[in-house]
């Protein structure tokens, strides 16, 4: 799939792109890592912490996809779609809604 009007209309792609639970897992450690790292940069005051945050983020969740769902990242082809997901998934994981 190419196009979406909406993210309401992609976001069901993108829980099929993630059906594998170790790639959600990959997902939801990497996304809470982005926060740790978010965390430290502002406790330490040292923006340098932030540099880690897309290699967190990107890093766990495209191991997740390379090696674990054999797909390639959304982040590709609908990047700012993808991210949201990001964060609507690690939300719903946290809420029980979507399971790891």
């Amino acid at each position: 799939m190419s196009g979406f009007a909406s993210f309401r209309e992609f976001y069901p792609y993108y829980l099929n792109e993630h059906s594998d639970r170790q790639c959600r897992r990959m997902h939801f450690v990497g996304s809470t890592l982005v926060l740790a790292v978010i965390v430290a940069a502002l406790v330490t005051g040292n923006a340098w912490w932030l540099l880690l945050a897309p290699v967190m983020g990107y890093g766990f969740a495209w191991v997740g996809h390379y090696v674990f769902e054999k797909n390639r990242p959304a982040t590709f082809t609908h990047p700012l779609y993808s991210l949201m997901g990001d964060w609507v998934m690690y939300w719903e994981i946290l809420r029980g809604k979507v399971k790891i």
